[in-house]
């Protein structure tokens, strides 16, 4: 005697071969927008404008341009205290578009080791 599976029941290896082939597709769309990315340039001001920084989709900091007026040798720490923000702001920037654009691929499913 044969079991019969209810309507839409059957055909798992149909099913399965299609999420496999989704799955491809979503980890290819991934890399490539990932390489995309990682090729965009950001500027991010700090300070008040008088520290600017350019960073790139990698998180590796190009430039820093430091206007003169924020320079004081008896006042290092404030100097310092800006460069700080400014990368801290840069490389967070980087993090939240990275995580914005591959919420729209996936949907917002984390899935850490898979993709």
């Amino acid at each position: 005697m044969k079991a019969r599976l209810p309507k839409g029941m059957g055909g798992g290896a149909q099913n399965m071969n299609a999420m496999i082939r989704q799955a491809q597709q979503m980890q290819e769309d991934m890399t490539n927008l990932q390489e995309e990315l990682d090729a965009k340039e950001y500027e991010i001001t700090a300070g008040g404008g008088v520290v600017t920084i350019k960073i790139n989709g990698k998180k590796e900091i190009l430039s820093i341009d430091i206007k003169p007026e924020i320079v004081d040798p008896d006042d290092i720490e404030t100097l310092t205290d800006v460069l700080v923000a400014g990368v801290n702001e840069a490389i967070k920037k980087v993090e939240d578009v990275n995580s914005e654009e591959m919420s729209k691929i996936t949907g917002g499913i984390s899935m850490p080791g898979l993709f």
